[in-house]
């Protein structure tokens, strides 16, 4: 088996992790790659070296002894989360997410439970669930990096410039004309993300859907909408200044109000481990008390 590992080395306690993974994997046999950038700041702060051959770069492994990458463990946070799922992008690697932040509803797994957690996914005694991401093309005059989100894509206004408006076209249909700050649509896994705190609705992970949400709306009447996530969405900004932001899980850039942008699902889904008691459900009682009495 082998374990390649993603982390926010800025986090203090990062660097005794990583090594306490390391040196539980290799007592069971396990190997244990390291990203590059991950790897390259815990050696910067003079933390002992990792060996060279133990790196991940730019998604692919230099192998130790030609195995694929059986898992991906990402310690840090949902952020880090995201990181991971990003560099994974399609190579069908499942995620293990280890929490080292606060609410955490991508990074399930607290630190204390990392041993019991390895020891259950050498034994196979895991579940793995399906997430499927948003993916964003642009029109001519435009570039995105990486173009998928686990999370949610945002169109934004620029700064402090006044409010813009977004006209969206869904699955074809006559554009609906959103006055406010910005719009949010969001994946069922990160309906509790930028979704939840602009006043969307909560989805389980598994439903099967996409959520509009608009962001600070100068109209009363213009709700949070929920569509099939096999729905196509077109839009066109229109500012005052001339350009807008867009964020795809946080990675944003500045485009002209010229540019274009058509959202659709991915055309392949991130596996996230599930191990133990850990759910959403479960998730949601412990992080924010929800139906507790």
């Amino acid at each position: 088996m082998t374990v390649a590992i993603f982390g926010n080395a800025m986090k203090a306690n990062m660097p005794q992790e990583v090594a306490h993974v390391l040196e539980f994997m290799q007592l069971r046999g396990v190997d244990i790659c390291l990203s590059q950038e991950l790897r390259q700041e815990l050696n910067l702060r003079e933390y002992p070296p990792f060996p060279e051959e133990w790196t991940l770069e730019n998604g692919e492994w230099k192998p130790i002894n030609g195995d694929s990458i059986d898992f991906a463990l990402s310690i840090g946070g949902d952020g880090t989360f995201l990181t991971t799922a990003a560099a994974i992008g399609d190579k069908n690697i499942p995620i293990v997410g280890v929490n080292l932040g606060h609410l955490g509803f991508l990074a399930e797994v607290q630190t204390a439970n990392v041993d019991i957690i390895m020891e259950q996914l050498i034994a196979g005694k895991y579940t793995i669930e399906q997430r499927s991401l948003l993916q964003v093309t642009c029109s001519e005059g435009g570039h995105i990096s990486y173009p998928n989100a686990l999370n949610e894509v945002a169109v934004l206004k620029q700064g402090l410039s006044s409010m813009i408006i977004v006209d969206t076209k869904l699955n074809g249909q006559d554009s609906i004309s959103m006055e406010a700050d910005g719009l949010v649509i969001s994946t069922a896994t990160g309906s509790t993300a930028y979704n939840l705190s602009v006043g969307g609705p909560m989805m389980v992970p598994q439903a099967k859907g996409m959520i509009l949400s608009p962001v600070a709306s100068h109209s009363l009447s213009l709700r949070p909408l929920v569509i099939p996530d096999d729905w196509k969405i077109d839009i066109k900004v229109r500012s005052r200044i001339g350009n807008y932001m867009l964020s795809i899980d946080g990675r944003s850039q500045v485009l002209a109000d010229e540019v274009l942008l058509h959202v659709e699902k991915a055309p392949y889904t991130i596996k996230l481990v599930q191990v133990g008691e850990n759910s959403f459900l479960n998730a949601l009682k412990s992080k924010m008390s929800w139906g507790v009495n």
